[in-house]
Order: C-alpha cells, then structure tokens, then sequence
C-alpha cells in the first residue's frame, strides 16, 4: 500500500500560491519565450529573500520545470581540463608559475594542462583540489 504525502496552504500561503500559479501556471515549458516568463518569476521571487511556504512551494516546482526544459533544450557541455584550470587560477587570482611552485607540479605539467594536452591524473586532480579548496569530484568531471 503506497503511502500518499499530504500538504495544505492555508491563509497568507495559500493565497500567495494561488496568486503564482494564477500569473504563470505550474506546466510543462514549451518554449524559449515561457522559459523566459519562468525565470523572471523566479528572479523575483530570489530576491525577496525569505519566502512564505505557498511561495516557496511554487519556487521549488517552477525550479524544476525550468531545469527540465533546460536540460532538453539548453544543456551545457563540461569544459576541458584546460578552461577549469584556467578559470579556477583566475577565480584565485594565481600565475602558471605561482601554481607550480604553490603546488610542487612541475611548470611544464601546468603549461601542458593549459594547452590542453595533458589531461588531469589523479595525482595532479588531489593537488589542485587542495590548492584551490574545491571538491576533487570537481575535477574528475571529465573522466
């Protein structure tokens, strides 16, 4: 027997879902232009800050039908080995030389990376993952 998850809005909430889902009705996006209304609604709602529960509710499953249809229509491809290494050393604001020494990975490994020709190995993904203090799965993207 399969066990039915129950919610109600009531009062404030209620009428603050209602309102949403009477100015842009929680389906399927077809297409750019909706995509568009759907963001901006989501905007809206982002920068309100703290948000009643009708309103959080209807965030939560409007967020799921942008990603689905984004997912579809707009996906993005992950970035080589090289644009990450590139982009995490601009984010901290660090050399090729800087890298090399802060790290002990010899200075043509980083040149070879950053040109693409040498791929990340695990060694290397350990490093950088402590270097830069991100997630080594962050790394490991490409793999």
């Amino acid at each position: 027997m399969a066990t039915q998850t129950q919610f109600r809005l009531s009062g404030k909430s209620r009428g603050s879902y209602l309102a949403l889902v009477e100015a842009l009705p929680l389906a399927s996006i077809k297409s750019d232009t909706h995509l568009a209304a759907a963001q901006k609604v989501m905007d809206r709602l982002l920068a309100k800050g703290k948000l009643e529960r009708g309103e959080s509710i209807y965030l939560e499953a409007l967020s799921d039908l942008v990603a689905s249809y984004e997912d579809q229509h707009h996906s993005i491809k992950p970035c080589s080995d090289a644009d990450l290494l590139r982009h995490l050393m601009e984010a901290k604001g660090v050399s090729q030389s800087q890298l090399s020494q802060d790290t002990a990975i010899a200075k043509s490994a980083v040149s070879e990376l950053l040109s693409g020709k040498k791929p990340f190995s695990r060694k290397i993904m350990r490093k950088l993952a402590a270097y830069f203090e991100v997630d080594v799965s962050l790394l490991a993207l490409n793999l």
